[in-house]
């Protein structure tokens, strides 16, 4: 049963301050609005974002919570029919007390809500018009959510194989020494290196959530996103409380997508999820990446697929490769010079014949392990190390 929602403007302004410590009263109202359209409606819904487009957050929740007559509502992109459908599924969710109790346990886990005026919204989600969440859930630093042009995700089969978490580790470190954030879905697999290695370099990652913020999911990966709480940022345009759903995730998908200014795919099976993201990142004339695998891999069949059959995948075996898809041509010819300081010092730190490990080539070099991270990672990539499961070694050119 819904209830009457209580809109006034101190009720408002004491409910969304935790959450908009900055923002003046128009501004809380105005965000009080998004937040209620993403508790209301699912991710991706075309006619809420239709009609939010056409009168703004806070009109058109006052408009629909009046039980209008679904022909007043009706715009040139929406008809009657469908506004109707809209209003008969949004009105379970039309529970002011629920919503209130979202934004109070957003407040008690110190969450921040982003809306799309703010600064910092990811400019890439403006390309999903219609189908843009109306605002984002995030935990850790807003600072750290990407433009486009300086963003990269990295997805994959949740059933990983060793091949495929060491590319995925590779290629993520590579990124985050050049500088990109790193976008994934927080999830098992090949998500979850992407993270691991970004952090481990000291990088910048972003994972993005299916369910509420509220809710660290998986939650064996509970350590792993309150790291990146620390180091970035964990969001969701689903409001505390909500479920992380098949269809939420296949939503979820699109903002990881739309996020990036390339999607990677390193290893994927024939009906992985990750393919979903690729689709997402078509749609958006984003380009896709793809690292093959062997071709008796499982675990590599949806990566050929997408080779075969989409015609914005590329293939890509260096990181290089991947950025040359944005216009990155200038560092195509390898990740670190010749004389860079740091890479001499890494090099010098290893040996050709016996492996070492992370601390002790940063305790022989006299830099951070973080920094050791970075370096090997983009040596690795150039074909000057390789990663064993003893350690690193050095290749010497013959």
């Amino acid at each position: 049963m819904t209830t009457v929602w209580n809109l006034d403007a101190a009720g408002i302004d004491r409910a969304m301050t935790p959450l908009r410590p900055d923002g003046d009263a128009t501004d809380r109202r105005n965000a009080f609005a998004s937040a209620a359209w993403s508790f209301l409606v699912e991710p991706g819904d075309r006619i809420a974002g239709a009609l939010v487009r056409e009168r703004g957050a806070a009109d058109a929740l006052e408009a629909i919570l009046g039980r209008p007559a679904a022909s007043t509502l009706a715009t040139i992109d929406v008809s009657a029919s469908e506004m109707a459908e809209a209003l008969a599924r949004w009105e379970p969710r039309l529970d002011s007390a629920a919503f209130f109790r979202a934004l109070a346990t957003a407040a008690s886990i110190d969450a921040n809500l982003v809306i799309p005026r703010d600064e910092v919204w990811p400019n890439g989600l403006l390309d999903l018009r219609d189908h843009a969440p109306h605002v984002l859930w995030c935990r850790g630093s807003i600072g750290a959510l990407p433009s486009t042009e300086r963003a990269v995700a990295v997805v994959g089969a949740r059933a990983s194989t060793g091949y495929g978490e060491h590319v995925a580790m590779d290629f993520a470190a590579g990124f985050s020494s050049r500088g990109y954030t790193v976008v994934s879905g927080g999830a098992y697999g090949i998500d979850g290196m992407a993270h691991r290695a970004t952090l481990a370099c000291g990088g910048t990652t972003v994972a993005v959530l299916a369910g509420g913020v509220d809710q660290l999911y998986p939650s064996g990966h509970e350590e792993l996103l309150r790291r990146i709480m620390a180091a970035g940022v964990v969001l969701s345009e689903v409001s505390p409380g909500g479920a992380p759903t098949r269809w939420r995730f296949l939503q979820r998908n699109r903002l990881i997508a739309a996020m990036a200014g390339v999607t990677v795919v390193v290893e994927a099976g024939y009906r992985s999820g990750s393919l979903n993201t690729a689709t997402h990142a078509r749609d958006l004339d984003r380009p896709v990446a793809v690292v093959p695998g062997p071709i008796t891999s499982g675990a590599s069949a949806g990566c050929h697929r997408l080779l075969r059959t989409n015609p914005a995948a590329t293939l890509v075996t260096t990181v290089a490769e991947a950025l040359e898809l944005l216009g990155e041509v200038a560092n195509a010819e390898g990740g670190l010079p010749a004389d860079n300081p740091d890479a001499i010092r890494v090099l010098d730190a290893l040996s050709s014949s016996r492996t070492r490990s992370v601390t002790e080539i940063a305790s022989r070099s006299g830099l951070a392990a973080t920094t050791v991270s970075a370096v090997l990672g983009t040596l690795a990539l150039d074909g000057r190390v390789e990663s064993t499961e003893g350690g690193w070694r050095r290749i010497d050119s013959r």
